[in-house]
């Protein structure tokens, strides 16, 4: 965490060596001044080469000791310039026609010859594909860098960064963007890496890391698992949650244009050289080249870079180069792979550059492991021997795969002298409270901020003071709770919780929570709590639903494995009434009623949740989930027992969910969630399923957003959302979306559902709540990437538009509204 609050802080405001010369320029014809494409730049006596693209600029560099380059086109006298051994340096070419008389000669060719060795590639397209191979094991050895990037004078010279002035010696210039930079972070591991096809299995041992200014095994993990997963083969390449079209897809000329530019020796492999450009502007492509093996028609090498105008946040560039090699003639296999990636807002701010290499070794295609040797549960399993942070420089010699440069020794150096400076830890201080919500003092955090105030109808202007301990205290055992007081209704309310970690992963784990206070019921899990600012500021409506409730819950939560775990969860509530939200039960005998101060309940749940292949960035006691391509179920059994802690009422609730989302290459992305429920027994209303109303102007992916509270109850219901992200599909098309970027979004959400009558007759509905005669439904045209951040929903309402008998008083059924949402995303 304390290395990414240094790369935000500064954008707020070296084992043996290695030296990289870098250039980096523009190629233009001398008598016209019109940019050459395609133009071959080499290093002198070597096989180092690229050619300049559409535009006619250029980078190349190298770690071997070289003294000048080469710039030929057939058709121009061959430029030959000297250049400055281990430095970086600009060079802007003119080239010469040469003045040779021909005799005109018309060729042409019935097909594009680029295109027949397209065709070639796709005939051959399975046997060269790896992902054919049944099992395959290599070691890998991964390096990572962050830099901080578009270092101007006016950041150098910010008193806020006074005490941090060395750093600026640390300074390079990228021969791809031709920015500055400075290096922050760097990080390598060493791993081996086994894969079997069927069933599909990943197991990945890491052997060593080295992470500069830090020494952690989970930090560690996860930047092992960071190696780039992509294969040309297929038709898109995913990234940042996108599909991109591959160079190579079979469809690729419904995309790029192609050109055969030259062919060479690669590993003395005789191959072609082809130049691909995207067809039309803001898709999802990329530019570059690729060489296609004379003989088997498999792909040997690959250079790709994104489109410049695709329709990407805060990538302001991507390049990423794939080098094959021939492994036991047999197979072209990944050998290395480099990624460079410029985050940006624009070109005129600083930004954050990251660098990946991958390089892969003594890789084996005859290994067949023992069944026992794959974790049977995972599809992907991480292991981390012991000692992987304690190595010997000079063992760390002998496991690099590639030098280290003299700028990547010293960026370790660098990060341990940045840490000592004092002022470096009251930044990270205001950083942490900023992006937690916590304000950390020793042992205790302060917090969450954004709770501090609030007001609403029933407490009127509400004041809270809380917070929990901090891992200082203790990295197994966490206390949170809090005071809070409403002006309005003069009361005093507390909580009080406490966590206990058997185990971080697979998380074992075991807590209780103590509440006296208000709570709104029927709102979704994704909601604002009704004491964060911003709930308060962004109500639709003035809303006196809020309940007092009373509540005890003791749980433990058991994960079998990464993706598989039971939660269960004890809890004792008492829900107390109020003037408008009254608890009235009929008595049908002598046609009396009788008003009920509080519902006493004792549940105890059961929870399954699965996730296959679900990754997560783990604190502590937190966790952030990084998602899973594959659906996420979810089962609640759920017991009501009488006469245990004053509870009234027997009944039985099984709840079941799916999430999944996938994308629909090149169309966007689709989302859909089923959530169903069924009661058995009886029950009173606030203890059936209050579905989900949002009174709100932000926009809630788990409720219906055009529904109030406390509007539709069921004691078996089922709901579906279905959603699709276009992600600019038609909006590319038009050059005004174009340049804004935006993105089109569109969903709907229905829900059918009952009540059975003995609990209609449990206890009378309040004014305004009623049971589902028919199905309920919503849905929504949207705009999303707005300022890239904002997504904003025109939602219309398709059922129930009329007021029930006896609400007058209470909120009016929207038919229209207008939704908005903040989101990050690529």
């Amino acid at each position: 965490m304390r290395i990414f609050i240094l790369l935000l802080f500064l954008l707020c405001q070296l084992s043996s060596v290695a030296q990289l010369t870098k250039v980096r320029g523009q190629i233009k014809d001398v008598s016209t001044g019109e940019a050459m494409p395609f133009v071959n730049i080499s290093f002198t006596n070597t096989s180092i080469g690229v050619i300049s693209d559409i535009e006619g600029n250029y980078y190349i560099e190298t770690r071997n000791k070289v003294d000048s380059i080469v710039f030929s086109y057939v058709g121009y006298q061959k430029e030959s310039r000297p250049i400055r051994a281990n430095a970086f340096q600009e060079m802007y070419i003119n080239l010469t026609p040469l003045a040779i008389s021909l005799q005109e000669i018309i060729i042409r060719p019935e097909k594009n010859p680029a295109l027949i060795l397209l065709d070639s590639l796709n005939k051959y397209r399975k046997e060269n594909n790896p992902d054919r191979l049944e099992n395959w094991e290599s070691e890998i050895y991964n390096k990572m860098e962050f830099d901080i990037s578009n270092i101007g004078d006016d950041f150098k010279n910010n008193r806020l960064l006074k005490q941090f002035k060395f750093v600026f010696e640390y300074m390079d210039t990228s021969v791809i963007s031709g920015k500055n930079y400075l290096p922050i972070f760097i990080t390598e591991t060493v791993s081996n890496l086994h894969y079997q096809k069927n069933p599909k299995k990943e197991k990945e041992i890491i052997k060593a890391s080295n992470i500069s200014g830090v020494k952690d095994d989970q930090l560690s993990q996860f930047m092992g698992q960071m190696y780039l997963k992509v294969n040309p083969y297929d038709n898109f390449i995913q990234l940042f949650g996108k599909g991109f079209v591959s160079p190579i897809a079979r469809f690729g000329p419904l995309y790029y244009k192609y050109y055969l530019i030259d062919s060479s020796c690669i590993d003395n492999k005789w191959c072609y050289q082809i130049s691909y450009l995207p067809r039309q502007k803001q898709q999802p492509t990329f530019s570059g080249d690729f060489w296609i093996h004379d003989t088997t028609y498999a792909l040997c090498r690959i250079n790709a870079r994104i489109a410049q105008d695709a329709n990407l946040n805060f990538v302001n560039d991507l390049v990423f180069s794939l080098d094959y090699e021939h492994v036991n003639d047999s197979i072209w296999f990944a050998k290395l792979e480099n990624t460079f990636i410029d985050f940006n807002i624009s070109d005129r701010t600083s930004g954050i550059f990251g660098k990946k290499t991958t390089s892969y070794k003594n890789t084996r295609f005859d290994v067949l492991r023992d069944e026992k040797f794959f974790n049977p549960q995972l599809g992907q399993e991480l292991i981390t021997l012991d000692g992987i942070n304690d190595l010997a420089p000079d063992k760390w010699v002998e496991m690099r795969h590639l030098n280290l440069t003299e700028k990547e020794i010293q960026i370790f150096d660098m990060v341990d002298s940045i840490k000592q400076v004092p002022i470096f830890k009251t930044w990270v201080d205001v950083i942490n409270t900023v992006i937690k919500g916590y304000y950390i003092i020793g042992l205790f955090e302060i917090g969450p901020y954004y709770k501090l105030y609030s007001f609403n109808a029933i407490e009127g202007n509400r004041f809270r003071f809380g917070g929990r301990t901090s891992n200082d205290l203790s990295k197994k055992v966490l206390f949170t709770g809090h005071v809070a007081y409403g002006d309005k209704d003069k009361r005093w309310k507390f909580a009080q919780g406490g966590l206990y970690m058997f185990n971080k992963n697979p998380r074992r784990s075991a807590g209780w929570d103590i509440k006296h206070d208000i709570e709104q019921l029927g709102i979704s899990q994704n909601a604002f709590t009704q004491d964060n600012i911003l709930a308060s500021f962004l109500r639709r409506t003035y809303n006196k639903k809020l309940t007092l409730v009373d509540e005890i819950q003791l749980y433990i939560e058991h994960e079998w494995y990464q993706g598989l775990s039971n939660k269960v969860n004890i809890k004792s509530r008492q829900i107390w009434a109020t003037q408008y939200v009254p608890f009235i039960v009929d008595n049908f005998n002598d046609n009396t009623i009788k008003e009920l101060n509080v519902i006493p309940t004792t549940e105890i749940t059961v929870n399954t949740r699965y996730a296959y292949n679900e990754k997560f960035i783990m604190g502590e006691f937190e966790r952030v989930s990084l998602g899973t391509h594959y659906p996420i179920f979810n089962l609640d059994l759920t017991a009501g027992i009488k006469g245990i802690l004053n509870s009234q009422y027997d009944y039985y609730r099984i709840h079941a969910s799916i999430d999944h989302g996938f994308n629909i290459n090149p169309i966007g992305r689709f989302r859909y969630i089923l959530d169903g429920s069924f009661y058995i027994g009886t029950a009173p209303y606030p203890l059936l399923q209050i579905h989900e109303g949002n009174e709100t102007y932000s926009f809630d992916d788990y409720a219906f957003n055009m529904m109030n509270y406390y509007e539709f109850a069921s004691d078996k219901y089922l709901s579906l959302l279905v959603e699709h992200h276009f992600d600019g599909f038609f909006f590319n098309r038009v050059p005004f979306f174009r340049k804004l970027k935006w993105r089109e979004v569109v969903s709907a959400k229905s829900l059918i559902g009952r009540v059975s009558e003995k609990n209609l007759n449990a206890m009378r509905f309040p004014d305004g709540m009623r049971q589902l005669s028919k199905p309920y439904g919503e849905a929504s045209i949207g705009i999303e990437n707005i300022f890239r951040l904002f997504r904003i929903d025109a939602m219309w309402r398709l059922s129930y538009l009329s007021q029930p008998a006896g609400s007058e008083n209470m909120p009016t059924i929207p038919r229209f509204g207008i939704r908005a949402q903040m989101k990050f995303e690529f």
